[in-house]
């Protein structure tokens, strides 16, 4: 596999994002910037809407999907363990809550942008929009099917999927503006 079909942070110096310690920091500096963008939100019911999924495909297109899926997943035990990294108040009933699917999502969502980052899919803006649209999806999958078996369909719909489409949209047009440039300044 040649580098330019690798994400932007292993791309840019496989290896010095090779070592243990060095993924640790990406890994703690990716959770940080998770845990900001839960708290860019504007409260909602029964989700609220965050900066969260931008992070997370974001993560997944830098990082790589076992970097990023791994990222992801310190979050949610940061969370567990009590630290004030969720919008929602902290601890193991966040994992139970109404986002409780969207957490989950954000582990596949971080995975599979990772894999498509690894077949190229960053360099192109027109592949950036479809892989985001595509990690969206998974986020929306494990989101509000797991808010359907709390609320039922509709309401799940209508309160979990219906008011974050606009925002995504917005997210995926910022995406698509930065991910190109970014990955070019990090090869040179």
């Amino acid at each position: 596999m040649s580098t330019t079909s690798l994400p932007l942070v292993p791309a840019a110096r496989p290896a010095w994002t090779a070592s243990i310690p060095r993924q640790v920091v990406l890994a703690v500096a990716g959770s940080a910037a998770l845990a900001v963008s839960a708290h860019i939100a504007v409260p909602m019911w029964p989700v609220p809407i965050t900066a969260q999924t931008l992070v997370v495909l974001a993560l997944g297109f830098a990082f790589g999907p076992t970097l990023a899926a791994s990222t992801v997943v310190l979050y949610l035990i940061e969370g567990v363990a009590g630290l004030p990294v969720f919008t929602v108040p902290p601890g193991p009933g966040a994992l139970a809550g109404p986002t409780a699917g969207y957490l989950f999502g954000f582990v596949a969502a971080a995975a599979l942008t990772g894999v498509l980052a690894q077949r190229g899919w960053q360099r192109n803006p027109a592949t950036v929009a479809a892989g985001m649209v595509l990690g969206n999806l998974t986020i929306y999958l494990g989101g509000v099917g797991y808010l359907t078996t709390l609320i039922g369909f509709d309401a799940a719909l209508s309160g979990g999927l219906y008011p974050f489409l606009i925002g995504d949209a917005v997210k995926i047009a910022l995406a698509v503006a930065a991910l190109p440039i970014l990955t070019r300044r990090i090869e040179r």
